[in-house]
């Protein structure tokens, strides 16, 4: 039986995402919230709040014992891009995109 958690349309770029999702896959849970606490980058906080919500959703939903707890599946997915222009010189614009993830969390006693 597995938790899971997902979080839609996070202002942040799923490849950063994944950067930081790499680091606690296959991990126990206690293990990969002590890693993403020392992680100094935007996406860790993110991820940290999902991976609590796994884990909260595995003890209350579930009954699993939290201390069994490991990061079974951990991924992100590209979400709805926001398309922004930026004027610069001669009236002429630059776009780009302000890109958005979904992130998932899995966790399964083991």
């Amino acid at each position: 039986m597995e938790a899971r958690a997902t979080v839609r349309q996070v202002r942040i770029s799923p490849f950063k995402s994944r950067q930081v999702l790499s680091l606690i896959r296959g991990k126990r849970a206690d293990e990969a919230l002590m890693t993403l606490r020392n992680t100094p980058k935007k996406a860790a906080r993110i991820i940290e709040k999902v991976l609590r919500s796994a884990v909260a959703n595995a003890e209350h939903n579930y009954g699993m014992d939290v201390d069994r707890l490991v990061v079974v599946e951990a991924f992100a997915d590209q979400g709805p891009s926001m398309k922004r222009w930026r004027p610069v010189s001669m009236g002429r614009v630059h776009g780009y995109k302000h890109r958005t993830s979904h992130i998932t969390v899995v966790v399964a006693e083991r």
